[in-house]
């Protein structure tokens, strides 16, 4: 994290103004911010998460915008900052978020421009001087440098239009990446003469976290939009297969013309995970807290700059990565709650295009988590929250409905629908078995035992082990005893966890979970009901096997991936050569609308969305001609 070079955190020493004026703006109309849109972007339209943040901004009001990954809340300041007279501060948190917002804007001819500890004495000045002079209109830095009474003072000599902290989660204790510096921007904005319009934006905010924010940067009467966590361009599927290493080596090489994240849960699968990718000749980086500070650095920027196909990290490769084009995110195992599962997965697709979200089951990480979770959280209550969350978690993996509805559902939001046909559990090619046999079983164990016990003695009984606690207890007497001898432990263990999912069973939380049955389950037991599971076709070819054929997204989506993929090759060499990320010259969506438009003129390439008039200029006669060349 980004430090700034600061010693010493002075405290602001500038008396707060008992009633503080606000700086006063002229009203921008919507029609001028539309031609910005336009004329900076290449959009015609505000995305509907975007239109009541930038409107409220617009009209010099306060706002909070809690916006999911990829809802595009980086333009409901951006266009704001653009229409305003002065200079619009955005704290960021990190040096790398940071550098690419900036190089985006920049490319479109947007002056902005960013202060950090990476810059030498002759850089601050100059950028300084520019700010001092009108020519920047953005200006990120990090909180850090409030620490300093001499930046602020330069600060409070600006003619500051609006102040956005980004990344607003930072400033609560109770949120995922508390920064102690945040707390620095509510005291720095009271010590200001006019008081500047101030927008806050997350990805992720609980009632704890936005009360905080208000409190801690007074908006307590800023409007709050929560956008709706749906993100229809992401499949969601689940996969239980023992065969993980070898699910993930054929998925990589199938999809060897795309980016990828690989979560896993420890540093030494994170290794595991990244020899047996290497080893298959995959182009793959690694990223944990066990690396040297440098090693991390050089595999972020290699693959933010397309060098590697994939990353293979743990949940320390977070926010700090802004890369658009990742077509799809694997979790290696099943992540402790919902809240990290979609955070991570989140990172896929957001330039709008498909992307994929997988995640690897197996019963093993249930047992881990809960052991973690019981190491590390003293609090019997703390503990008992997350062992919900946990439950919450293992029920997603198990569900055999819509999982976009259960998601969606877990964060308070209601459908309309019951069907996504965009997740395993609504396109999924499985079997439905019945298994009300099994269930039976289960169910009778459970209630003949006075619903005392967890999955494991329940496995036991209904297997027919005849183990010293059975045997003591008489549990060997029961008429369930060893009524589901020929099925293994694994598979039974999987079917409770799956009534459980499907509500027939209740799983108290605590260190050991206690079964209970459900009106659902006495509707089984009553005859009333038949009970089904949903078997998995999964193939998965030996990681050592080469015969996989190579697939890539771009061209399905396209209908034309030859081109796709020569243009993203051209579009990696104009990014090497002017020391861009590639995806900030263009996003994936809009190579895929010129393989699929083919343009022969600038007029005709102007028109596709996402086109700007500064990238027009810059790159439009260069695509023009590689699109000429391809002779696919």
């Amino acid at each position: 994290m980004d430090q700034q070079g600061i010693t010493k955190q002075d405290n602001l020493k500038q008396p707060v103004t008992t009633k503080q004026e606000t700086v006063k703006q002229p009203v921008v109309t919507k029609q001028q911010a539309l031609r910005m849109l336009e004329t900076y972007f290449g959009y015609t339209s505000f995305r509907p998460a975007q239109e009541a943040p930038i409107a409220s901004l617009l009209r010099n009001e306060d706002v909070i915008g809690i916006m999911p990954t990829g809802a595009g809340k980086s333009i409901c300041f951006q266009i704001p900052a653009l229409c305003k007279a002065g200079l619009t501060i955005v704290f960021s948190p990190l040096i790398s978020l940071m550098k690419d917002q900036v190089d985006g804007l920049l490319v479109q001819n947007i002056p902005a421009a960013l202060i950090n500890s990476t810059l030498t004495q002759a850089e601050f000045n100059k950028t300084m001087y520019e700010v001092r002079s009108g020519k920047i209109k953005l200006l990120y830095i990090a909180p850090e440098r409030l620490g300093s009474n001499f930046f602020c003072n330069v600060l409070r000599a600006l003619p500051i239009a609006q102040v956005i902290v980004d990344e607003a989660h930072c400033i609560s204790e109770w949120g995922h990446d508390f920064r102690p510096s945040y707390r620095l921007i509510g005291e720095w904005l009271n010590s200001l003469p006019k008081r500047p319009i101030v927008g806050a934006f997350t990805a992720t905010a609980t009632k704890y976290v936005e009360n905080d924010i208000k409190k801690l940067l007074g908006l307590d009467k800023a409007n709050v939009y929560v956008t709706g966590f749906d993100r229809p361009n992401l499949s969601f599927s689940v996969i239980r297969t023992p065969k993980r290493m070898d699910y993930v080596v054929h998925y990589v090489r199938q999809h060897a013309n795309e980016n990828g994240i690989i979560y896993c849960a420890t540093r030494k699968d994170v290794d595991r995970v990244y020899e047996n990718l290497t080893r298959a000749g995959i182009k793959v980086g690694h990223y944990h807290g066990g690396l040297s500070d440098e090693v991390r650095r050089e595999m972020q920027n290699a693959y933010a700059d397309d060098k590697l196909q994939v990353m293979v990290a743990t949940n320390a490769f977070g926010m700090g990565i802004d890369k658009s084009n990742v077509r799809y995110v694997l979790h290696y195992q099943m992540p402790r709650n919902m809240e990290s599962y979609y955070q991570e997965a989140g990172r896929a697709g957001r330039d709008g295009a498909p992307a994929e979200c997988i995640l690897l089951y197996s019963g093993q990480d249930v047992q881990v988590h809960k052991y973690l979770i019981e190491q590390s959280i003293e609090t019997p209550e703390r503990q008992e929250v997350e062992l919900r969350k946990l439950q919450s978690m293992i029920d997603y993996c198990f569900c055999s409905h819509c999982l976009r509805k259960y998601m969606l559902n877990y964060f308070g939001e209601s459908t309309v629908w019951t069907t996504c046909d965009n997740c395993s559990s609504c396109k999924g090619s499985g079997d439905k078995v019945n298994v009300t046999k099994e269930a039976k079983a289960i169910f009778r164990a459970i209630m003949g035992t006075d619903e005392r016990y967890g999955a494991s003695m329940i496995t036991s009984i209904v297997r027919g082990e005849r183990t010293d606690r059975i045997m003591r207890a008489g549990h060997d007497a029961l008429p369930v005893f060893g009524l589901l001898s020929n099925v293994d432990e694994k598979s039974i263990k999987g079917l409770i966890q799956q009534f459980v999912a499907s509500g027939y069973l209740r799983s108290s939380s605590g260190k050991y979970p206690v079964l209970s049955l459900t009106a659902g389950a006495e509707e089984v037991l009553g005859g009333h009901k038949e009970v089904e599971e949903i078997r998995q076709h999964v193939s998965v070819p030996s990681r050592t096997s080469r015969s996989a054929t190579t697939t890539s997204r771009g061209k399905s989506s396209s209908g034309s991936g030859g081109l796709f993929e020569h243009l993203r090759q051209h579009r990696k060499r104009l990014a090497e050569e002017a020391g861009l990320r590639p995806y900030l010259i263009f996003p994936d969506t809009v190579l895929i609308d010129l393989a699929n438009l083919r343009p022969t003129t600038l007029g005709e390439f102007g028109n596709v969305k996402g086109v700007g008039e500064a990238k027009l200029k810059k790159y439009g006669l260069s695509f023009l001609q590689a699109i000429a060349e391809y002779k696919g």
